[in-house]
């Protein structure tokens, strides 16, 4: 797998499951403690700190150590990086250059052109 479809995956695997996906709603208020989502997600400890784990390297979420606890909040920059490569990946491309070398290169051979006819009203 090329490094970017692994890093693409890395990002989508954050939002792969229930659990990441309550601890992202309930940093939606600001950051919280490790402490607070404990409280509110109801899993172990060691449980929690391997979502927020997936979070982190994800660059959704960022960390920081306070004394013995870990405190968590939604990188913004991560985020906006997640919303890219979704648009990214799910809009179709018109840039010719990118249909003749890429993936779309085939179907010039198996979808003859058309012409549509347009009904003037």
């Amino acid at each position: 797998m090329e490094n970017k479809h692994l890093e693409n995956a890395i990002i989508f695997k954050a939002f792969c499951d229930e659990t990441r996906l309550m601890a992202l709603s309930l940093l939606q208020c600001g950051e919280k403690c490790a402490c607070e989502l404990l409280e509110q997600v109801n899993v172990s400890q060691s449980t929690l700190s391997h979502h927020m784990k997936i979070l982190v390297e994800s660059g959704i979420v960022t960390s920081r150590k306070q004394g013995k606890w870990m405190y968590y909040r939604i990188n913004q920059k991560g985020s906006e990086k997640a919303i890219a490569l979704l648009k990214s990946l799910t809009s179709l491309t018109t840039d010719q250059s990118e249909i003749d070398k890429g993936c779309c290169a085939w179907i010039k051979n198996v979808v003859p052109k058309q012409t549509v006819a347009v009904r003037e009203v």
